[in-house]
Order: C-alpha cells, then structure tokens, then sequence
C-alpha cells in the first residue's frame, strides 16, 4: 500500500493549491488523517476526487453541487468508474448547453465586444443599426444597465 501524502506533496500531484486542498478539506470535499503532530496526510484515492472536484467546476457546477455530488459516493471505498460515471450522467445536459453558449460568443465575437457596445454600428445583440449611438457615446448599456435599444 502507499505511503499518505503530505499536504505539500498533494498539492503537487493534483495541481491545486495547498490552501484550496485546506478549502476543500473544511468545506467536506475531501478528508485527510492527521498525524500525532497535527500535519494532514491525504490517502491517494482523494487525487480521485479532488480531479473531480477540478472537473465539476471547469463544468460550472458550485462547490455546495459538488458537494452532493461526492455525497453519493461510498464513504470507505475508491470510487471506480461506474461510480464517476454515474455522477457525469447528470452533467451531460449541462455541457451541451455551455457548448452552445460558448458556440453563440464565437460566433458573434468579431462583432460584439461584450455589450458594452461602445456605439458600434453592427452590434446585432444590444444595438442593431447602432442605435445607442443616438443616447451618446460610450459603454451605454454596461454603465447604466440597459440592455436594448428602443
């Protein structure tokens, strides 16, 4: 069997900072034993979940969603494949619709600059035909909230 990692040596095989590790560990994301000097040592199968945890929210999911997500996995064992499987099911839905999200901003990148519009006359989402151009100049609908032109 292998030996724990320290919290240093951790952070270094999943690539996350040591003081999201600590986050993670007080908000019951992973778990660490600790030793008779009260220094962590993390049990490989937690690179598992942190990966998850790193994962889910590259998906957009919140730490308290993660969270219940991890919930549904058994407490003593390494989760396996099916177990991971399981939980990305639901996630599927999601992704699809990021993806077209993000399918929409590029699409309209070279044109839109982020809806502050800044009184450009092609803005086909905010200021069709540059209409803002008529209420002065600038980020208009990022400075005052509006968010079409009349």
């Amino acid at each position: 069997m292998f030996e724990p990692l320290t919290i240093g040596e951790f952070a270094r095989r999943t690539g996350v900072a040591t003081s999201a590790l600590r986050f993670y560990e007080e908000r019951g994301l992973i778990r660490s034993e600790r030793t008779a000097s009260g220094h962590r040592r993390f049990s490989r199968p937690m690179i598992r979940r942190v990966a998850f945890i790193v994962f889910a929210q590259r998906v957009g999911l919140s730490l308290e969603e993660i969270g219940q997500e991890l919930s549904k996995l058994p407490a003593d064992e390494v989760p396996n494949r099916a177990d991971w499987a399981r939980l990305s099911q639901t996630w599927k839905a999601r992704i699809d619709e990021r993806i077209a999200e993000l399918e929409r901003l590029k699409s309209g990148l070279t044109e839109c600059i982020g809806c502050g519009c800044l009184s450009l006359d092609r803005c086909r989402l905010a200021n069709p035909g540059d209409r803002a151009a008529a209420y002065g100049p600038g980020p208009l609908f990022w400075n005052s909230g509006r968010r079409e032109t009349r």
